[in-house]
């Protein structure tokens, strides 16, 4: 059975009886048509009424067992093997570049036995993939975790920051992180805390499609996000995705200004609130923002502020929000909360005592807006008002998530409330947009 994995049922007992196993190239007749392919597994959740073969033109079918007449085997499969190609020669006239590894799509490829992604590439394949890499920089590879960024909490992104810190006195010019798209946008605001003021360019990379797909958007990321850490005149934290989707333009992103707004689109992620800082396009970078800080020599006395406070949670307001939430994460001693709220930063009057309380025993309590673009304002209407006199801080352009994650930060290393409160409130990385032009509220 460990044979026809995801396969049960009908079509378990089945394919049994033919003696076969995934992998294996098979002729199947049934009422309407012939079909040779290899036997494909199924995934977990499958019914248990189709088989699934890959046709010799590259596409799958699936074959009901209710129309199978015959089936035989015609040779016996293989299990996919993936040997990476040897890496190129490094050239020691160019800049030093550490690609950190830490998982996610990335450093993925499909394994065709079990029909699922894996974690499975190191940092050393994705160099050796894409060679053209070494034609950019003199590039290192590190596999500091191989999980995806689902499972990432704040301890990983501390060890990711000292790592980082670490590489600066080994002389490198920046830093390449790669990582799993679905959080790579906290990873990157809390970087941008963590490591602020870090003399060279640290960029997050990641792909929406497996290095192994075709349609992998792997490559033209790495090489773009190594091309920046290696070459670009600025320094901080940044995020290196396609901009459209086709091949030609990769975005940078601010570190703490970006979004992922789409599920599965090579230019998912969108600077929020402002545009992206610069593109890469044809080998070339092309900054947008001239206010960036500029690259400095590596400094050895550089010292990250890697310190999280992990008792800090985000709550998105919804009609019929239950306000005991609130008074449950306030028991439970947490130290900061950040509402989500509606439109300019509003909430149902019937969460106002829960949120009272909390801010009288010293959590604090801020308020981002649901709405992707625009800025927070509590003084248009009663609610916001009302909210501000409680003691709310209203979070101007924090969109939710950064928010979230400047909040943990600020608390892990502050020490009193006025201190946290000041900071929240301060630009520190250029996460706040100081003036909005119209096509940038409308997020285009």
């Amino acid at each position: 059975m460990s044979g026809l994995a995801g396969y049960r049922g009908e079509a378990l007992a089945l394919l049994e009886e033919a003696g076969l196993s995934v992998g294996d190239l098979i002729k199947v007749e049934t009422s309407d048509a012939s079909f040779e392919g290899y036997l494909m597994p199924r995934y977990e959740l499958a019914d248990p009424l189709h088989i699934v073969i890959k046709l010799k033109n590259g596409y799958n079918v699936g074959i009901s067992v209710k129309k199978i007449r015959s089936i035989v085997k015609l040779a016996e499969g293989e299990k996919p093997k993936y040997t990476p190609p040897p890496p190129p020669k490094l050239n020691t006239n160019l800049p030093k570049v550490l690609i950190l590894g830490t998982g996610g799509t990335i450093a993925s490829r499909i394994d065709y036995r079990t029909g699922a992604v894996h974690p499975a590439l190191t940092a050393e394949d994705l160099h050796a993939s894409v060679p053209e890499i070494s034609e950019v920089a003199q590039v290192d590879a590190e596999v500091l975790f191989s999980i995806f960024s689902e499972n990432l909490r704040a301890e990983h992104w501390c060890k990711i920051a000292e790592h980082i810190h670490t590489s600066l006195q080994k002389g490198y010019s920046g830093v390449v992180v790669t990582h799993g798209t679905d959080t790579m946008g906290y990873t990157a605001a809390a970087l941008s805390f963590a490591l602020r003021g870090v003399p060279i360019p640290v960029v997050l990379v990641g792909a929406q499609r497996s290095s192994d797909r075709p349609s992998s958007d792997a490559a033209t990321n790495l090489l773009a996000a190594t091309l920046v850490a290696s070459k670009a005149p600025f320094s901080g934290v940044y995020v290196a995705m396609h901009a459209g989707l086709s091949d030609d333009v990769i975005a940078i992103h601010h570190g703490a200004s970006v979004r992922k707004n789409h599920t599965s689109r090579r230019d998912a992620f969108q600077s929020i609130n402002r545009k992206p800082v610069a593109y890469v396009k044809d080998g070339v970078i092309q900054q947008i923002d001239p206010n960036l800080p500029p690259r400095r020599a590596p400094q050895h006395d550089f010292k990250p502020a890697a310190r999280f406070e992990e008792r800090v949670a985000l709550l998105k307001f919804h009609p019929n929000f239950d306000p005991t939430i609130i008074d449950y994460l306030v028991d439970k001693g947490f130290r900061g909360l950040v509402l989500e709220g509606t439109g300019l930063g509003h909430v149902g009057h019937y969460c106002y005592n829960p949120i009272k309380r909390a801010v009288d025993k010293g959590v604090l309590v801020g308020m981002s807006s649901q709405c992707i673009w625009g800025r927070v304002r509590m003084t248009v209407y009663d609610t916001g008002r009302d909210l501000l006199n409680m003691g709310v801080l209203p979070l101007d352009t924090l969109f939710p998530e950064v928010a979230l994650v400047k909040m943990m930060w600020v608390l892990g290393n502050t020490d009193t409330l006025e201190e946290a409160k000041k900071l929240m409130l301060t630009d520190l990385v250029g996460e706040f947009t100081q003036r909005l032009h119209a096509e940038e509220q409308r997020g285009f």
